[in-house]
Protein backbone atom coordinates (compact mmCIF):
# COMPACT_ATOMS: atom_id res chain seq x y z
CA UNK A 1 0.00 0.00 0.00
CA UNK A 2 2.79 2.38 0.90
CA UNK A 3 4.64 1.58 -2.28
CA UNK A 4 1.52 2.30 -4.31
CA UNK A 5 1.05 5.65 -2.60
CA UNK A 6 4.70 6.54 -3.14
CA UNK A 7 4.30 5.68 -6.80
CA UNK A 8 1.26 7.93 -7.05
CA UNK A 9 3.07 10.81 -5.36
CA UNK A 10 6.05 10.42 -7.65
CA UNK A 11 3.87 10.38 -10.74
CA UNK A 12 1.95 13.45 -9.59
CA UNK A 13 5.18 15.25 -8.77
CA UNK A 14 6.64 14.49 -12.16
CA UNK A 15 3.42 15.60 -13.84
CA UNK A 16 3.46 18.87 -11.91
CA UNK A 17 7.09 19.52 -12.75
CA UNK A 18 6.43 18.94 -16.42
CA UNK A 19 3.53 21.38 -16.31
CA UNK A 20 5.75 24.00 -14.67
CA UNK A 21 8.34 23.93 -17.46
CA UNK A 22 8.27 27.21 -19.33
CA UNK A 23 9.39 27.00 -22.94
CA UNK A 24 10.70 30.36 -24.19
CA UNK A 25 9.31 31.64 -27.49
CA UNK A 26 11.26 30.79 -30.61
CA UNK A 27 9.43 32.81 -33.25
CA UNK A 28 11.30 36.03 -32.51
CA UNK A 29 11.96 38.94 -34.81
CA UNK A 30 15.47 40.26 -35.23
CA UNK A 31 16.14 43.39 -33.18
CA UNK A 32 19.27 44.82 -34.80
CA UNK A 33 19.88 48.52 -35.52
CA UNK A 34 20.52 49.59 -39.13
CA UNK A 35 24.05 49.15 -40.45
CA UNK A 36 26.30 52.17 -40.08
CA UNK A 37 26.92 53.07 -43.71
CA UNK A 38 26.39 52.08 -47.33
CA UNK A 39 29.85 50.52 -47.30
CA UNK A 40 28.87 48.21 -44.44
CA UNK A 41 25.54 47.27 -46.03
CA UNK A 42 27.08 46.63 -49.45
CA UNK A 43 29.83 44.52 -47.89
CA UNK A 44 27.32 42.31 -46.08
CA UNK A 45 25.25 41.88 -49.24
CA UNK A 46 28.38 41.07 -51.24
CA UNK A 47 29.50 38.28 -48.91
CA UNK A 48 26.01 36.78 -48.75
CA UNK A 49 25.41 36.88 -52.50
CA UNK A 50 28.75 35.30 -53.41
CA UNK A 51 28.58 32.53 -50.81
CA UNK A 52 24.97 31.64 -51.60
CA UNK A 53 25.83 31.42 -55.30
CA UNK A 54 28.88 29.26 -54.60
CA UNK A 55 26.77 26.93 -52.43
CA UNK A 56 23.65 27.16 -54.61
CA UNK A 57 23.36 23.36 -54.74
CA UNK A 58 23.64 22.93 -50.97
CA UNK A 59 20.83 22.92 -48.43
CA UNK A 60 22.81 22.30 -45.26
CA UNK A 61 23.76 25.82 -44.18
CA UNK A 62 22.33 29.15 -43.12
CA UNK A 63 24.02 32.45 -43.91
CA UNK A 64 22.77 35.87 -42.87
CA UNK A 65 23.86 39.31 -41.78
CA UNK A 66 22.91 41.92 -39.20
CA UNK A 67 20.46 39.40 -37.72
CA UNK A 68 19.89 38.85 -34.00
CA UNK A 69 21.24 35.66 -32.44
CA UNK A 70 19.18 34.77 -29.34
CA UNK A 71 21.42 32.50 -27.29
CA UNK A 72 19.78 32.90 -23.86
CA UNK A 73 16.08 33.22 -22.92
CA UNK A 74 17.10 36.01 -20.53
CA UNK A 75 17.90 38.17 -23.55
CA UNK A 76 14.20 38.50 -24.26
CA UNK A 77 13.81 40.65 -21.16
CA UNK A 78 17.32 42.10 -20.80
CA UNK A 79 17.54 42.87 -24.54
CA UNK A 80 21.25 41.98 -24.44
CA UNK A 81 21.28 40.82 -28.05
CA UNK A 82 24.11 40.04 -30.41
CA UNK A 83 23.72 40.33 -34.17
CA UNK A 84 26.92 39.63 -36.13
CA UNK A 85 27.34 41.56 -39.35
CA UNK A 86 27.79 38.28 -41.22
CA UNK A 87 27.61 34.70 -40.00
CA UNK A 88 27.31 31.15 -41.29
CA UNK A 89 25.88 28.11 -39.51
CA UNK A 90 26.67 24.69 -40.97
CA UNK A 91 24.66 21.51 -40.71
CA UNK A 92 21.23 23.10 -40.61
CA UNK A 93 18.27 23.67 -42.91
CA UNK A 94 18.69 26.45 -45.45
CA UNK A 95 15.46 28.45 -45.11
CA UNK A 96 14.43 32.03 -44.30
CA UNK A 97 14.32 33.02 -40.62
CA UNK A 98 13.25 36.05 -38.58
CA UNK A 99 16.27 35.59 -36.32
CA UNK A 100 18.60 32.83 -35.14
CA UNK A 101 17.09 31.35 -31.97
CA UNK A 102 19.54 28.92 -30.43
CA UNK A 103 17.01 26.80 -28.50
CA UNK A 104 15.03 26.31 -31.72
CA UNK A 105 18.11 25.31 -33.72
CA UNK A 106 19.42 22.34 -31.72
CA UNK A 107 21.79 24.64 -29.85
CA UNK A 108 23.87 25.42 -32.95
CA UNK A 109 26.07 28.50 -32.80
CA UNK A 110 27.65 30.07 -35.92
CA UNK A 111 30.63 28.29 -37.41
CA UNK A 112 31.97 31.52 -38.91
CA UNK A 113 31.43 35.16 -37.94
CA UNK A 114 32.62 38.31 -39.72
CA UNK A 115 32.30 41.69 -38.01
CA UNK A 116 32.66 44.90 -40.00
CA UNK A 117 34.59 47.42 -37.94
CA UNK A 118 33.82 51.10 -37.61
CA UNK A 119 35.20 53.82 -35.37
CA UNK A 120 32.24 53.37 -33.02
CA UNK A 121 32.18 49.54 -32.90
CA UNK A 122 35.83 48.49 -33.21
CA UNK A 123 36.42 48.40 -29.45
CA UNK A 124 33.38 46.16 -28.88
CA UNK A 125 34.18 43.93 -31.86
CA UNK A 126 37.76 43.43 -30.68
CA UNK A 127 36.87 43.11 -27.00
CA UNK A 128 33.38 42.18 -25.83
CA UNK A 129 32.39 40.29 -28.97
CA UNK A 130 35.80 38.63 -29.28
CA UNK A 131 35.37 37.19 -25.78
CA UNK A 132 31.72 36.25 -26.37
CA UNK A 133 32.44 34.40 -29.59
CA UNK A 134 35.44 32.68 -28.00
CA UNK A 135 34.05 31.81 -24.58
CA UNK A 136 30.28 31.41 -25.09
CA UNK A 137 29.61 30.88 -28.79
CA UNK A 138 32.85 28.96 -29.24
CA UNK A 139 32.63 29.90 -32.91
CA UNK A 140 35.48 28.10 -34.72
CA UNK A 141 36.44 31.12 -36.87
CA UNK A 142 36.10 34.86 -36.29
CA UNK A 143 37.13 37.55 -38.77
CA UNK A 144 36.93 41.32 -38.71
CA UNK A 145 37.26 43.80 -41.56
CA UNK A 146 37.15 47.60 -41.69
CA UNK A 147 35.53 48.77 -44.98
CA UNK A 148 37.29 52.14 -44.76
CA UNK A 149 40.80 51.44 -43.43
CA UNK A 150 40.82 47.86 -44.85
CA UNK A 151 42.06 46.43 -41.55
CA UNK A 152 41.58 42.68 -41.81
CA UNK A 153 42.30 39.89 -39.37
CA UNK A 154 41.04 36.39 -38.65
CA UNK A 155 41.19 33.91 -35.80
CA UNK A 156 40.54 30.20 -35.37
CA UNK A 157 39.64 28.47 -32.13
CA UNK A 158 42.50 26.31 -30.85
CA UNK A 159 42.14 24.58 -27.47
CA UNK A 160 39.39 27.02 -26.56
CA UNK A 161 41.31 30.19 -27.44
CA UNK A 162 41.44 32.25 -30.60
CA UNK A 163 44.72 32.11 -32.48
CA UNK A 164 45.53 34.41 -35.44
CA UNK A 165 45.18 32.84 -38.89
CA UNK A 166 48.37 33.27 -40.88
CA UNK A 167 47.88 34.96 -44.27
CA UNK A 168 49.14 33.46 -47.51
CA UNK A 169 51.38 35.31 -49.97
CA UNK A 170 48.37 37.28 -51.28
CA UNK A 171 47.38 38.32 -47.77
CA UNK A 172 44.31 36.07 -47.81
CA UNK A 173 43.13 34.03 -44.83
CA UNK A 174 41.99 30.43 -45.18
CA UNK A 175 38.64 29.44 -43.66
CA UNK A 176 38.67 25.75 -42.87
CA UNK A 177 34.96 25.92 -42.01
CA UNK A 178 33.96 27.37 -45.40
CA UNK A 179 36.83 25.80 -47.35
CA UNK A 180 37.40 29.20 -48.94
CA UNK A 181 39.90 32.03 -48.71
CA UNK A 182 38.85 35.47 -47.49
CA UNK A 183 40.85 38.36 -48.86
CA UNK A 184 40.68 41.98 -49.97
CA UNK A 185 39.96 42.64 -53.64
CA UNK A 186 39.36 46.17 -54.92
CA UNK A 187 38.84 47.42 -51.36
CA UNK A 188 36.17 44.79 -50.62
CA UNK A 189 36.32 41.63 -48.53
CA UNK A 190 35.80 38.77 -50.97
CA UNK A 191 35.78 34.99 -51.10
CA UNK A 192 38.27 33.01 -53.17
CA UNK A 193 38.03 29.33 -54.10
CA UNK A 194 40.64 26.79 -52.98
CA UNK A 195 42.33 27.20 -56.38
CA UNK A 196 42.45 30.97 -55.70
CA UNK A 197 39.71 32.05 -58.10
CA UNK A 198 37.51 34.99 -57.11
CA UNK A 199 33.93 34.02 -56.33
CA UNK A 200 32.11 36.34 -58.74
CA UNK A 201 29.09 38.55 -58.20
CA UNK A 202 26.09 38.36 -60.54
CA UNK A 203 27.42 41.38 -62.44
CA UNK A 204 30.87 39.81 -62.77
CA UNK A 205 29.35 36.55 -64.00
CA UNK A 206 27.29 38.44 -66.59
CA UNK A 207 30.34 40.38 -67.77
CA UNK A 208 32.36 37.15 -68.02
CA UNK A 209 29.57 35.47 -70.00
CA UNK A 210 29.52 38.44 -72.38
CA UNK A 211 33.30 38.24 -72.85
CA UNK A 212 33.10 34.49 -73.49
CA UNK A 213 30.29 34.99 -76.01
CA UNK A 214 32.29 37.67 -77.82
CA UNK A 215 35.38 35.42 -77.87
CA UNK A 216 33.29 32.61 -79.32
CA UNK A 217 31.86 34.92 -81.99
CA UNK A 218 35.32 36.14 -82.95
CA UNK A 219 36.65 32.59 -83.12
CA UNK A 220 33.80 31.60 -85.44
CA UNK A 221 34.46 34.62 -87.67
CA UNK A 222 38.17 33.79 -87.78
CA UNK A 223 37.46 30.17 -88.63
CA UNK A 224 35.09 31.20 -91.40
CA UNK A 225 37.67 33.66 -92.76
CA UNK A 226 40.30 30.91 -92.81
CA UNK A 227 37.92 28.61 -94.69
CA UNK A 228 37.23 31.28 -97.32
CA UNK A 229 40.96 31.96 -97.76
CA UNK A 230 41.62 28.24 -98.20
CA UNK A 231 38.87 27.96 -100.81
CA UNK A 232 40.35 30.91 -102.72
CA UNK A 233 43.81 29.31 -102.80
CA UNK A 234 42.39 25.99 -103.98
CA UNK A 235 40.41 27.67 -106.71
CA UNK A 236 43.57 29.50 -107.81
CA UNK A 237 45.23 26.11 -108.18
CA UNK A 238 42.40 24.96 -110.43
CA UNK A 239 40.67 22.73 -107.89
CA UNK A 240 36.94 22.35 -108.65
CA UNK A 241 35.39 22.74 -105.22
CA UNK A 242 31.85 21.99 -106.49
CA UNK A 243 32.70 18.28 -106.85
CA UNK A 244 34.59 17.80 -103.61
CA UNK A 245 31.55 16.35 -101.80
CA UNK A 246 31.10 13.50 -104.28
Amino acid sequence: MTAAKDSEVTADTIHTEVEDIIIPPSDLWSDEPPVESDLHREQIELLLACLKWWWRNRNDFYASGNLTIYFSPEQITTRDFRGPDFFVVLGCENRPRKSWVLWAEQGKYPNVIVELLSDSTAKVDKGTKFELYQETFRTPEYFWFHPVTLEFQGFCLVSGKYQPIEPNSQGWLWSQQLELFLGIHESKLRFFSPDKQLLPTAEERAALAEINAEDERQQKELAQQQVEELKARLQALGVNLENTDE
